[in-house]
């Protein structure tokens, strides 16, 4: 796609809420399940009495959230969400840790969201139980390859399964609550089994149940990823951008909320019990059930208890959710090379992150966050619950500096607005973002102190390693920068050298060597000699004596090697001409082998190639490669003949 269809890749409300929300819809497919994780460990009565108080808790700080975020999106519509939002404010340290913070969640996004969809797929199909890693991977792969077609194309591809989640999930809540209405819901299949405490949890007091409580919200704001993904993606939304954006945020706050409070009241009136290692934890009449026991997650679980009696509802749900959770993985391949491609234009990320590839999507971030996030699942073999304790921590970082870095923004705005109107609009928005600021940062610290050694410091160690890497890719752009600018008035850059002494490489007389020196020849240098090593005094006599006969206009010139080496006396050579003529120039020819075949590198010993690279490092010194294409490069084979031995062994040998 050539660059004047950019324009054409963007996208409508109705594709950008799948494409940029499914992150945060498809949650209520697993945070519901590390809620009741969390609060079983302290058995099956805690978590019926207390879920929906932790489902709560993390519906207001959503709300909060999109708010806050819908002033990001109308202040800074450039696309470089909280990244931009807390390097202008705050300074490009903070921006940077933010980044940090958003491109490693956006890798555990891919891994956790595809790791809980093959999970909820093998509720339905069951020749996955086993294989959970190579089917991820399997769709990681599958992805990447998506994205690389283009936003706009992956993005029709995943609206689809995404609206069919969204009103699936909303025909179970409405079913449910009809049929809870008239009691004839019935329970979950794990409702009879007792949910044991794990060893020491048996009797909490108030401060570790406090503890317990906090540590099953921070696992339940799992459900809050993905907001900033469209506060990022702003460019990719038609115009006006902003008025998208934050519709977006707005349809997908609303939805989420209510399919997450929908599916904790469905799995307290189901009496889900879910247990995190449920052979020991869940028990039938005093004894755990064992091995052969296998737990569904609290979607299957609350989807067959739902629709009992109409198989055909069961398998939608769970096939839509293994769809939805596997393409929540987009939001984070949409996200991750956006904000790749801000950090390279300003320096901190390769400059190979900001370039567009053939299809018009930035290939080279959507293939280091595959290859991040297999990884991921193949270390953590495709385990949600293992994966999730990384998780968070990172999206409230950027949360929280972010909305800090908003609250500066208004306050630097009001100081010079005089308008009364717009005065009113800004102090609303800075008390909205404010109030977020506030409830990010408690929730960061809730985060870090229940999850810090679970797995949150290793997100942290990542997020550290990244921002010094990063930190370091700026330094050495600005000291190349720094080194490579050239002064208006400076003379030098004009300057000729005072002689040009070109050197022709020669092994022995073939065809590739009196190219090399018909090309040298051609470029009337002020001093030009042929130089040969002499490894083996004999074939060097033999080699001068052909030189002679040959009658070449070129004087050759023979370098001892005592110990047969190639590279060194070359380099020592070209230095003592450097040390006594340092403003001449020096042009080495190096006459080469062009090769069809990969297996016919390894015939060579590749001595050109470590000349070259130990002349690149000398000043003043230019490398000029002459290339002979032999018949392979073009795919042909070349009719044999009679040839001596040693013709071989030498043309190969230097």
């Amino acid at each position: 796609m050539s660059s004047d269809r950019l324009s054409e890749t963007l996208l409508p409300k109705r594709i950008a809420l799948p494409v940029f929300a499914s992150d945060a819809l498809s949650s209520v497919a697993y945070a519901p399940d590390e809620i009741l994780l969390t609060l079983g460990l302290a058995g099956g009565a805690l978590a019926l009495t207390h879920s929906w108080l932790v489902a709560l808790a993390v519906v207001l700080v959503m709300v909060v959230v999109v708010a806050s975020y819908r002033q990001n999106v109308h202040a800074y519509p450039s696309g470089g969400g909280d990244y931009e939002v807390a390097t202008v404010n705050l300074g490009p340290k903070a921006g940077l840790g933010v980044a940090s913070a958003l491109l490693v969640d956006y890798v555990l996004t891919v891994a956790v969201s595809i790791s809980s969809g093959v999970q909820n797929a093998a509720a339905a199909f069951s020749f996955l139980r086993g294989h959970e890693v190579a089917a991820a991977v399997g769709l990681v792969l599958l992805l990447t390859a998506l994205n690389l077609r283009g936003v706009r194309e992956s993005g029709r591809m995943f609206a689809i399964p995404t609206y069919l989640f969204i009103g699936s999930v909303l025909l179970m809540a409405v079913v449910g609550g009809v049929r809870h209405q008239f009691g004839k819901l019935p329970q979950a299949e794990s409702a009879g089994l007792e949910l044991l405490p794990e060893p020491g949890y048996e009797s909490l007091g108030t401060l570790a149940m406090a503890f317990l409580l906090l540590r099953a919200f921070s696992s339940g704001c799992a459900a809050l990823t993905g907001v900033e993904a469209v506060s990022n993606g702003v460019p990719a939304f038609q115009r006006p951008k902003s008025r998208n954006a934050a519709t977006t945020l707005f349809l997908m706050g609303a939805i989420a909320i209510t399919m997450l409070s929908s599916m904790i009241l469905l799995a307290r009136w189901t009496g889900v019990q879910f247990a995190e290692n449920p052979a020991v934890q869940l028990a039938r009449d005093g004894v755990p059930v064992g091995d052969s026991y296998v737990q569904d997650t609290v979607m299957g679980q609350v989807a067959k208890s739902v629709f009992a009696g109409f198989t055909p509802g069961v398998v939608v749900v769970s096939v839509v959710t293994g769809l939805i959770l596997v393409l929540a993985a987009n939001t984070a391949f949409n996200g991750f090379p956006v904000l790749g491609s801000i950090l390279a234009r300003d320096g901190w990320m390769p400059r190979q992150l900001h370039t567009r590839g053939d299809r018009l999507a930035f290939s080279n971030g959507i293939l280091i966050l595959a290859a991040g996030a297999i990884v991921l699942i193949v270390a953590y073999q495709a385990q949600v619950t293992k994966l999730i304790q990384l998780y968070i921590v990172g999206v409230f970082i950027s949360f929280t500096l972010s909305q800090l870095g908003m609250v500066r923004h208004w306050n630097r705005h009001l100081f010079i607005e005089t308008d009364p109107a717009a005065r009113r609009r800004m102090q609303r928005s800075r008390i909205i973002n404010t109030i977020g600021a506030v409830v990010c940062g408690v929730v960061l610290v809730v985060v870090l102190v229940t999850k810090f050694v679970h797995g949150a410091g290793l997100a942290l160690a990542a997020m550290a390693i990244l921002f010094l890497i990063m930190t370091g890719i700026s330094k050495h752009y600005r000291l190349v920068s720094q080194e490579l600018t050239v002064a208006e008035d400076a003379a030098d850059h004009t300057r000729l050298p005072s002689r040009v002494h070109a050197i022709v490489l020669i092994s022995r007389i073939h065809k590739p060597a009196l190219r090399a020196l018909s090309y040298a020849r051609a470029t009337r240098p002020s001093r030009l000699e042929a130089v040969t090593v002499s490894v083996d005094p004999e074939e060097t006599h033999a080699l001068q004596e052909q030189w002679e006969r040959m009658g070449i206009p070129v004087q050759l010139k023979a370098l001892d090697s005592p110990y047969r080496e190639i590279t060194r006396p070359v380099v020592e050579y070209i230095k003592s001409l450097r040390s006594d003529n340092p403003r001449d120039l020096v042009v080495v020819y190096v006459p080469e082998y062009v090769l069809g075949r990969w297996w016919e590198q390894l015939l060579h010993n590749q001595s050109a190639l470590r000349l070259k690279t130990r002349l690149r490092f000398m000043p003043g010194v230019m490398v000029s490669s002459v290339p002979w294409q032999l018949h392979s490069s073009h795919g042909q084979e070349p009719p044999l003949t009679d040839s001596a031995p040693g013709d071989v062994r030498r043309g190969d040998g230097r």
